[in-house]
């Protein structure tokens, strides 16, 4: 069931009535029908895997108590260590065995020993990284006593299958997240409509940009071999704003819809294409990953407290684990090395914390400065997301080459019956809308708020009745 979908227009206005109307007399009786609510969300993707989900909420409900409980340091981390190989153990076997079987595989036939490897035949569950790690930072964060353990099973369980969060995020924490699931909620009009403008607006980003892009990234990446220059340039363009859109858009439904049932979420893009260099654009680009692995890898690691080789080293760990945790192939790696090398010069020479405030233009040449930073932490993102949308490293490699040796810059016909420039038309009032907004959440409130919405809707209704692309990329982490 997507966001986008009509079975979801139909699920959550139901959702929505029940909640405020007939399951709102006790905190209890709100979460009960959240999770109910949750559990049949995510059993419409496929429902055995609702028991893995499950099994997850038990096993860190559980280890949560007897963390808290056990009354030695080797009670307490065995119990630790249980869930955090439990978990992780999960999600190696249904993410990432496939890959380490056929890369050993590889090697071994590298040396000339043929093998075949057992493989696993079985779909990635929806969701899987993002309610495995609610729990790894439950669990982590209860047994270094920064956190309390959660005895009400009912609240625990609704913290790590809230369905707006469930299947792509934010990744949310205990600290932020169960101290409003434990409080009865009130309904907040003036929240609820803030909730609705949001939602609406990441339906825009969903349908109208990213799901457009898709169609025009997808002939262009699909038959690069036979595209020129100008085409593979805007090829990279059109995939940074197609999971830009796609992602932040889900993102922005899930905020908006989390507030008609009087819950905030924490936000998870604040405008990143207008990043000065690529620490700036980090701290702006899926923040609840970034700071996820910031407390909970790069920091215990040593995080900056060392020497240079330590940051280095440690910069260049969380970088790679962030690729692999995007997906189980050595694209994603290369993509995280790739970011990592970017990030290298601003650890160096000590400036990955100068741009920290919102990026201010005037008609002035230090202006002139920030908007050519900005076209070039843009534009070295693009080449980054090459690796990341290319299928093989060697197809990332040769997509580039053919950039650099084609070296002809004329519009082309794609597959799809299309210009290569068309949707350049719409991406560029896009840009200028969301530089107008990036002091906000979301562009449509404010002045001419009943106008914006109206424009958006027809803009969702004209486009989206003949967008081809549905699914959400990050669904497949």
């Amino acid at each position: 069931m997507f966001f986008n979908s009509l079975s979801f227009a139909l699920f959550l206005p139901i959702v929505f009535l029940f909640y405020w109307f007939v399951f709102n007399k006790t905190k209890s009786t709100q979460n009960a029908l959240l999770i109910l609510a949750s559990y049949y969300f995510y059993s419409c993707w496929d429902w055995r895997f609702l028991f893995l989900l499950v099994f997850s909420t038990l096993l860190d409900y559980y280890t949560g108590i007897r963390i808290e409980k056990s009354k030695s340091e080797s009670g307490r981390k065995f119990w630790f260590w249980l869930s955090i190989i439990v978990n992780l153990g999960f999600l190696g076997i249904f993410k990432y065995y496939n890959f380490f079987a056929n890369s050993f595989s590889d090697l071994l036939n590298g040396f000339g020993l043929k093998t075949s490897p057992l493989l696993l035949h079985v779909i990635l569950p929806v969701g899987i990284s993002f309610y495995t790690f609610h729990g790894l930072s439950y669990v982590i964060d209860i047994y270094y006593k920064r956190i309390k353990a959660e005895y009400n099973f009912v609240d625990y369980s609704l913290f790590v299958s809230y369905f707006p969060l469930l299947v792509a995020g934010p990744i949310e924490r205990a600290t932020h997240l169960l101290p409003q699931v434990k409080v009865k909620r009130t309904f907040d009009f003036e929240k609820a409509k803030e909730g609705i403008y949001q939602f609406i607006w990441g339906l825009v980003k969903k349908v109208v940009i990213a799901d457009t892009c898709a169609t025009y990234a997808n002939a262009i990446f699909d038959h690069y071999q036979s595209m020129n220059s100008l085409s593979l340039l805007l090829g990279a363009f059109y995939f940074a704003f197609q999971i830009y859109g796609d992602f932040s858009g889900y993102s922005d439904m899930a905020l908006g819809m989390s507030k008609l049932f009087g819950i905030d979420l924490l936000r998870n893009f604040n405008y990143p294409y207008f990043s000065r260099d690529i620490a700036e654009f980090w701290r702006r680009w899926h923040i609840s990953l970034s700071s996820w692995f910031r407390d909970y890898l790069y920091i215990p690691l040593g995080g900056s407290s060392g020497g240079m080789a330590m940051k280095i080293r440690n910069t260049f760990v969380i970088f790679l684990v962030s690729g692999f945790w995007h997906g189980a192939n050595w694209t994603f790696i290369a993509w995280g090395f790739i970011n990592a090398l970017y990030f290298l010069p601003l650890l160096l020479l000590k400036r990955n914390r100068t741009n920290m405030e919102i990026v201010q233009l005037h008609w002035n040449i230090d202006s002139f400065k920030v908007f050519f930073s900005m076209i070039s932490t843009f534009a070295l993102t693009c080449l980054a997301w090459i690796f990341f949308r290319a299928n093989s490293i060697g197809e990332a490699f040769n997509y580039i080459a053919r950039i650099f040796t084609n070296q002809v810059f004329q519009s082309q016909y794609l597959e799809n019956e299309r210009y290569n420039y068309e949707i350049i038309l719409l991406i560029i009032p896009f840009i200028l809308v969301e530089w107008n907004s990036r002091t906000q959440v979301e562009p449509i409130s404010g002045r001419y708020s009943s106008l914006k919405l109206a424009l958006c809707i027809a803009a969702i209704i004209a486009l989206g009745t003949f967008s081809d692309y549905k699914e959400f990329i990050y669904f497949q982490f």
